[in-house]
């Protein structure tokens, strides 16, 4: 049995800090993880890079050759990682062992994980393959300072987890920028009422009615709701990777029991 994260969210959410610092994490705990890029676009890493798809396609390959812009490029080149998850992907797993953790950091154009099928075809690669997945969604923590960004995240996050039928975390990102948490418990667990209140206050009246049904929506699946991350404790990185193990079932087999973390205890 594999273990694996897709680590998601819009362009700008910081998917690869958290990779790099995951790896520093793991890195300390003396703890293995193969990191993957699955960016076609991404320049440098700030951790070892296992598996590259670029070493398939790459985006300014496609768009010199094809003469199609970043965000058709794009799609193009994960259409073609699709299009060969039998041949590269096969060929790349084989280098890896049956318990071998993996961490997939995939770029931030959001069709890729709320529309399109590609994403969602590769992890049922990967099920396939038996490894146990979970998407790791990640929104910048500044959106909580707009309350219609913030919907906006949520919707989109509630999108990705109908969308790939994975287990899901999501991570409020970039925390140690946030100055204000007073009010955080309220985006932590986004409830209708809320939501509703205080889209009303910034928006015409006119809106009132959509502001209602898409506060709503979101209440009414109750699967969303967000984990705080902030990268300058080590704390905060152990209990969200403690979320994630236990949602695809890491070290259950060793008999480890995940303890609680306090996410805002220092180091």
């Amino acid at each position: 049995m594999g273990y694996a994260q897709l680590v998601i969210g819009p362009a700008g959410s910081g998917k690869s800090t958290y990779c790099s610092t995951l790896y520093q994490h793991c890195e300390t705990i003396k703890r293995t993880m193969h990191f993957v890029n699955l960016d076609p676009a991404a320049e440098r890493f700030n951790y070892p890079v296992a598996m590259d798809v670029r070493e398939l396609i790459s985006l300014d390959d496609v768009m010199e050759e094809l003469g199609l812009g970043p965000n058709g490029g794009l799609i193009y080149c994960m259409e073609h990682l699709e299009d060969n998850l039998d041949d590269w992907l096969e060929e790349e797993l084989e280098n890896y062992l049956d318990d071998d953790y993996l961490v997939f950091d995939c770029p931030g154009q959001i069709e890729l994980f709320t529309h399109v099928p590609v994403l969602k075809n590769f992890v049922e690669h990967l099920k396939r393959k038996n490894f146990n997945v979970c998407a790791v969604y990640l929104l910048d923590s500044q959106f909580i300072t707009d309350v219609a960004k913030y919907l906006s995240g949520c919707m989109s996050s509630l999108s990705a987890m109908i969308q790939l039928e994975l287990p899901h975390v999501n991570i409020l990102s970039k925390m140690d920028l946030v100055k204000n948490k007073k009010d955080l418990d309220d985006y932590l667990e986004p409830e209708a009422q809320v939501l509703f209140s205080q889209l009303n206050q910034y928006m015409a009246p006119q809106y009132a009615k959509l502001n209602k049904a898409l506060a709503e929506l979101v209440d009414e699946y109750s699967m969303v709701n967000f984990v705080p991350l902030d990268l300058r404790k080590e704390s905060s990185m152990q209990y969200v990777l403690s979320m994630i193990d236990n949602c695809i079932q890491y070290g259950e087999d060793a008999d480890v029991k995940v303890r609680d973390f306090d996410p805002d205890a220092d180091e």
